[in-house]
């Protein structure tokens, strides 16, 4: 009896000490900056910039962990390029950053409307950009470039109003201290102790960052890490104004929220923002399509969609190796930048309107000869969403031969396979959610088949295949004629509130009228405004009976236009009305 009460008040403190610890910064509030900001700039630069090269659709910035883990393409890649006997330190030989401008940089984010900078300090191969005394002879500083990238950017960065932050890897996979090559379950107590808080606390004394992007976090816990500490440390440096993100270990509770290539993560609670590449990676990949890039039109409409859902953007760019930001990349955030110039009242310091978006039913057809989709963070074509869409399949099936075939299914989310014979007849059904299944079946030759696939895409990866086998063949794609319908919600309309005013971003080109519901009746009266250089007062009429206004834009003229992408209309002092 006395042991199970022991027991039973060892848990009791477990439990009290973890409730302790998810408290520590429950009183802390978020500082009102970060919310107001929308946008931030994240830089991916280093060792890995040499290279520059991954997968069409994996990070770039993860090429050491790809030679590691015996990634076949990145091996021959650098052994190609590099020389048979070539390592990733060599690197450090070649990162010359001859090009490299800090004031240049900076002057460029600021024009592209950013509040604020995420720049790697130290990505997982543990190369530092700043002088750090706990990384002689794997620093920027101590190796060829001879430079601080750290303190240059933060000085030409915070003569322009833009806000310093940076981005910090509790990971190393070049530390061997760290040893999580061996077994993730062993003590890190040395590392954490002999390098990553003293080094941590090196890079917050000498920048005093406004914000801390700490990442590297999955192989152990909070704990483990002792990110407690190294915050309370953060935040005792540099005061309220201070922020962190949430990845300091599993078990971590608080920082603002941090969706990676997903809009689909909307956190009420606290402060977010999406985090992602112009293209497929952070760092430069040269190995990139051009269609793995956001348009400069793409991105607006995203980083619209975001702010009108509470979050914000921090959008990367990843230099060549020389330190310069390729054209491709500038483009698309000047583009941003004057954009935002031309609509920033709906923007900065604005909140979400209790109508996030308002949506339009899509049908697009495709003819596929195969189910075998693997479209990792993108869509089915362009102009679908890349979450929260859906295609179904059908096609007739004519086995060449009699034999018992095994049909295989995989998806990341949700996909259902029926097959009907000749008499219409189901003989097969079959589900998979996030799992390969199997199942075996006796098909006919000559004997026709309905196949009927379909498959629901809600958020992140996008997976769909489709294969069979017999004895005659192993396992392929089943190939035919399939004609598929993809069906999905089309945003086009979002709303941003401020300063008593409601904003309305269209995010289809303007054409005679613009309608959109809304519940409750504007004053009579009220002005509309077309955000731009020149403010052209729009007409309007409101439906009562079905809650709907409906803006008159025939007088709007190419000449009036000033921006691409988003069209921001101002319906004056709204907010303030409806809320009388």
């Amino acid at each position: 009896m006395k042991r199970i009460v022991l027991i039973l008040l060892m848990l009791v403190n477990l439990f009290s000490l973890n409730a302790q610890e998810n408290e520590l910064f429950k009183d802390r509030e978020y500082p009102q900056w970060f919310s107001d900001a929308k946008l931030g700039i994240f830089i991916h630069y280093g060792l890995y910039s040499v290279p520059s090269y991954s997968d069409k659709e994996q990070y770039a910035e993860w090429f050491y962990k790809g030679l590691i883990s015996e990634d076949s393409l990145r091996i021959n890649f650098q052994k190609e390029v590099f020389g048979e006997n070539f390592e990733y330190r060599d690197y450090k030989d070649l990162f010359k950053a001859e090009l490299f401008d800090a004031a240049e940089w900076a002057e460029l984010f600021a024009k592209s409307g950013a509040k604020y900078i995420l720049f790697t300090s130290k990505h997982h191969d543990g190369y530092c950009m700043w002088d750090s005394e706990y990384a002689k002879g794997w620093s920027s500083v101590t190796t060829t470039p001879n430079r601080d990238f750290c303190a240059e950017l933060a000085d030409e960065v915070r003569k322009r109003g833009v806000r310093f932050g940076l981005y910090y890897s509790l990971t190393e996979w070049t530390n061997p201290l760290y040893r999580w090559t061996v077994d993730t379950n062993i003590s890190i107590d040395n590392y954490v102790d002999k390098h990553l808080i003293p080094q941590f606390k090196e890079l917050v004394d000498k920048f005093k960052p406004s914000v801390i992007f700490s990442d590297g976090d999955w192989d152990f816990n909070h704990k483990s890490f002792r990110s407690n500490e190294m915050v309370q440390y953060y935040y005792d440096v540099v005061g309220k104004e201070g922020i962190v993100n949430d990845r300091w270990g599993i078990g971590f509770n608080h920082g603002y929220s941090t969706p990676e290539y997903s809009s689909g993560i909307m956190d009420k609670n606290r402060p977010w923002a999406e985090c992602r590449g112009l293209s497929r990676s952070f760092a430069l990949n040269r190995n990139a399509d051009l269609e793995t890039y956001l348009t400069s039109e793409d991105l607006i409409k995203h980083f619209a969609r975001l702010v009108a859902a509470g979050g914000g953007l921090t959008i990367n760019v990843g230099p060549s190796a020389d330190g310069k930001i390729p054209l491709l990349q500038q483009e698309r955030l000047l583009d941003l930048g004057q954009w935002i110039k031309v609509n920033e009242e709906a923007i900065y310091g604005s909140r979400p309107f209790e109508t996030v978006y308002q949506n339009q039913d899509m049908i697009a057809n495709r003819l596929d000869e195969e189910i075998n989709f693997n479209w990792v963070r993108n869509s089915p074509s362009k102009g679908v969403s890349e979450d929260n869409f859906s295609i179904f399949w059908k096609s007739n099936i004519t086995p060449t031969q009699t034999d018992t075939y095994t049909i295989y299914l995989e998806a990341d989310e949700e996909a259902g396979l029926e097959i009907k014979d000749d008499e219409g007849k189901t003989i097969l059904r079959l589900a998979s959610q996030k799992e390969e299944v199997k199942h075996k079946i006796k098909l006919k030759k000559d004997h026709n088949y309905t196949f009927e696939l379909s498959y629901q895409e809600k958020t992140h990866e996008a997976v769909v295949k489709l294969f069979w086998e017999c004895s005659q063949f192993e396992k392929q794609p089943i190939k035919s004629q399939w004609n598929g319908e993809v069906s999905w919600e089309n945003t086009y309309v979002c709303f941003t509130k401020n300063k008593g005013n409601l904003y309305a971003i269209s995010l289809e080109p303007i054409s005679n009228s613009l309608t959109f519901k809304l519940d409750k009746a504007p004053e009579v009266g009220m002005k509309i405004y077309l955000l731009g250089e020149r403010t052209i007062e729009i007409p309007w009429q409101y439906d009562y009976e079905n809650n709907k206004i409906t803006l008159d834009t025939r007088e709007i003229t190419p000449a009036n236009i000033t921006t691409k992408g988003a069209w921001v209309f101002k319906l004056d002092n709204y907010i303030n009305y409806i809320q009388k």
